[in-house]
Order: structure tokens, then sequence, then C-alpha cells
């Protein structure tokens, strides 16, 4: 157990709840392969909490920010990725009407590649530097110092595990039941667009962000 576990409880669970480049990327990948991708890539931005508990824990974060080369690599692989996300959902969504229609059919029957959606939701989590920046500054505050702090921060994690897995499958289903309703229209097309739009704002906020 950890200091104050209730108030973590409820403190990250409304931290979980607030959008970011996690539930757009689990958007995006629901309406492209249905709740299988959604699930697939929750579980892999997920998995990325236990490594961001592992490295707050050891203090390695607190050496990537005090390392400009470091974190400098973290925003490039990070926004970089952020940015390509976001390019590949504006070239669908602006390819043209008869490109968007083909693209429609080609997904609608594209098989379902688990590692594609485990490395994208893994990828996107590890290297983001504001889910390292945030682990860094909240989990310690509810470490007590008489014990493990790396499995005190695992335990964190799996408890924000859960939690996140629980949000975004439920987001992924509220996707898919919305993406029929979209789909070959107008309004999925645009609604590609916005969400590259919104991954690629994310991936240059990415790049301007600064060490604390």
């Amino acid at each position: 157990m950890i200091d104050q576990f209730w108030t973590f409880f409820i403190a990250i669970t409304l931290l979980t709840l607030f959008p970011g480049v996690d539930s757009l990327l689990v958007v995006r990948n629901s309406s492209r392969g249905g709740w299988k991708d959604g699930v697939a890539t929750s579980t892999g931005i997920c998995c990325g909490l236990f490594i961001h508990a592992l490295i707050s824990a050891l203090g390695i974060s607190a050496l990537l920010l005090q390392s400009a080369l470091a974190f400098n690599i973290l925003k490039l692989i990070g926004g970089g990725y952020l940015l390509w996300l976001g390019s590949c959902s504006l070239w669908q969504a602006t390819g043209g009407k008869k490109a968007a229609i083909l693209d429609i059919q080609t997904t609608m029957t594209r098989p379902f590649l688990l590692l594609r959606s485990l490395r994208e939701g893994f990828v996107c989590n590890v290297f983001n530097p504001k889910a390292l920046l945030f682990y860094m500054a909240f989990l310690p505050q509810f470490i007590d110092p008489s014990r493990s702090a790396v499995l005190q921060s695992l335990f964190m994690a799996a408890i924000h595990f859960f939690i996140a897995m629980i949000y975004q499958g439920l987001l992924t289903l509220l996707v898919c039941r919305l993406h029929g309703w979209f789909k070959g229209s107008s309004l999925g097309r645009l609604a590609e667009g916005l969400g590259g739009l919104v991954l690629v704002s994310f991936g240059l906020r990415v790049f301007l962000e600064k060490r604390i």
C-alpha cells in the first residue's frame, strides 16, 4: 500500500478522465480498426505507465530532465511520432472524395494488426515528456519512505492502468458506435481531419516542452 491511498485513487481517476493525446489516439485507432484496435492501443498506452513509474522511482527521470541532450532526444522521438500519426490522418482526410471512399473500404477489410496497435500506444505514451513530468511530480507525494519506492510506484501504476483501461475501453465502445453513423460521409472525413490537426498540435507542444 501507499500513503493516502484514497486521495491518490480519486486524484488519478479525475486526471485520467481529463482528455489528452492518449485518449485522442484511442479514438483515432478505434475509428480505424474497431474495438479491437482501440483496446489494443489502450493496452499499449497503459503498459507505458509502468515504464514511467519505474524510471521515476529509480531517479532516471531526474537525470533525463537535467540532461538537455537526453530531454531533447525524448522530445524529438515523442513529438515526431505524434506529428507522423497526425499527418497520416490529415492525408486520409484530404485525399479527395474518391480516395476517402477507397480508404473507408480498405479500412473495413484491413486485418487487425495487434502489434501495430500495441506499438503505437506504447511509443506514444513512453516518449511523451508530459507523462514523464507528471509521474515524476505526482507519484513521490504518495511514497512511504520506509518502504520500497519502486514497488510503491509500480503499485500506483497498476491502479492507474486499470482505471485508464476502463475509461479508454468505454471510450472505444462509444467511438465504435458513433463511427457507424459517420463512415462514408463528409462528417467522417471532417472528424478524421480534426483528429489529425489535434495530433499535430500535440506533437508541436511536445517539441516546445520545457524542462522543470
